[in-house]
């Protein structure tokens, strides 16, 4: 077994473990390291409370750990998953993952409770705990048996849908906290209600947002799905509709916003079904190895950052005249999801990087929004558009067209290649200085 020698010159970082190529070895090393980087790292004062040195000594702590997990994962992602999975029998979720590697690999992953507290903090005191996880995942995506295998899992239904579904049945009509979820006909209406936002996404509304796919997905009777957003608080758009604000950047700021669950969990489920469909293990000889359904988004008012998203993976784009487009990745300082890897599809290179390197709003009118709009029609027509949208779409030849459509444009390769790198940048920016200080100035505004 390789040793870890217990202190290093500096007297501050012990020195990394010598990997052996031998997984138990291995990891038993890891574990040692990470034992004593954790007692060093606690006898520092909380984040906000420590001077210039001890800042920089928790910095040199964190790197070092992070590097040895990437270290070990690098060797040995295959096994690591083996033994998280039960050999790829159970399919484990993003939080699954976590807690059984919590459990069954110590110091691969940070503990619970430094989860739980981190969880307790606003964004800017937080350890940082969650980047550990961006090298963990990004590690298993990187893998691609073990990626491919956990893009797939990611797809099958979240837990308690099909009890939804049971429920849903009886009633045509499901209510969630931030989503309303409606059956009329053969089309599913998906309703975002977290007006007191502007319809911003949270982490409420990313684990109803799976729910309300799931159940249009899942129940044989609909054959399309429609996105809008409903009526906002807002006093500036009171009582009129908005598609989506992107990211709830008062929820990032306090804390609220999940790497597991939000920013890793959203691509990896809901949107990566609106693109790429659900799995079930149902599925005969003859069925698609997805069942697939044609979508419209309806936007009012305008779409911002993760509302922006959804266009690029929907199949109708109807938009008021009036509204605009925005990925404000530039102003934001983070990734704005998979939307550098689909928009460029779209608009061309030209654009994109004017999108999302410069900040450039799309708005109604101008040649670049047609090139991500089917059409653009007076607000009060919105509706009627989605009716005819709706029946062009809902023929029996479009899911599969569809589905093989999902193929050609976004190969599993080149999906998870990105998302490989995504789980590990976006991890790192969501703890950056320029993010930071940005959410902390908008704070502070009246």
């Amino acid at each position: 077994m390789t040793s870890v020698s217990p202190v290093s010159p500096t007297g501050s970082v012990p020195t990394l473990p010598t990997p052996t190529g031998q997984f138990d070895a291995d990891r038993a090393a890891l574990q040692l390291y990470i034992d004593r980087t954790d007692r060093l790292l606690g006898l520092l004062p909380r984040r906000p409370a420590r001077d210039p040195e001890q800042t920089e000594q928790a910095a040199a702590l964190h790197e070092a750990r992070r590097t040895a997990r990437h270290a070990f994962l690098t060797r040995h992602a295959p096994q690591v998953y083996d033994v998280l999975t039960d050999g790829r029998t159970v399919r484990q979720r993003l939080p699954d993952l976590v807690r059984q590697a919590q459990t069954h690999l110590p110091g691969l992953v940070p503990t619970a409770a430094q989860l739980v507290d981190d969880r307790g903090r606003i964004q800017a005191h937080k350890e940082g705990h969650e980047i550990d996880l961006g090298v963990f995942f990004g590690a298993l995506l990187r893998s691609p048996p073990v990626g491919n295998h956990l893009i797939d899992t990611m797809l099958h239904p979240a837990p308690g849908s099909r009890d939804h579904l049971n429920r849903f049945r009886r009633h045509d009509l499901l209510e969630l906290d931030t989503v309303t979820v409606e059956r009329h006909g053969p089309t599913m209406y998906v309703t975002f209600h977290n007006g007191h936002c502007l319809n911003a996404e949270d982490n409420q509304l990313i684990a109803d947002m799976e729910t309300a796919v799931d159940l249009t997905l899942l129940d044989e009777r609909v054959q399309v799905g429609v996105l809008r957003g409903g009526p906002v608080d807002h006093p500036r758009y009171a009582g009129r509709r908005v598609f989506s604000a992107g990211i709830n950047l008062k929820a990032l700021r306090n804390g609220a916003i999940s790497y597991v669950d939000f920013l890793l969990g959203r691509e990896l489920g809901y949107v990566n079904k609106l693109a790429h469909g659900l799995l079930t293990s149902d599925a005969g000889w003859s069925a698609p190895a997805a069942v697939h359904k044609p979508w419209v988004a309806a936007v009012d008012s305008f779409a911002i950052g993760g509302g922006m998203q959804l266009l690029l993976v929907v199949d109708r784009v109807l938009v008021a005249e009036g509204a605009f487009l925005s990925l404000p990745a530039a102003d934001e300082g983070i990734v704005p999801g998979l939307g550098n890897l689909r928009l460029t599809r779209l608009t061309g290179a030209r654009i994109a990087r004017q999108v999302l390197l410069s900040g450039r709003r799309l708005r109604t009118g101008e040649a670049a929004a047609e090139l991500l709009c089917d059409e653009v029609v007076p607000a009060d027509r919105l509706s009627d558009a989605v009716d005819r949208a709706v029946a062009e779409l809902a023929g029996p030849a479009v899911a599969a067209n569809r589905a093989m459509l999902s193929l050609a444009e976004e190969p599993r390769e080149t999906l998870r290649s990105y998302l490989a790198e995504f789980a590990v940048v976006q991890a790192e920016r969501i703890y950056s200085a320029d993010v930071l200080d940005r959410v902390e100035r908008r704070w502070a505004r009246p």
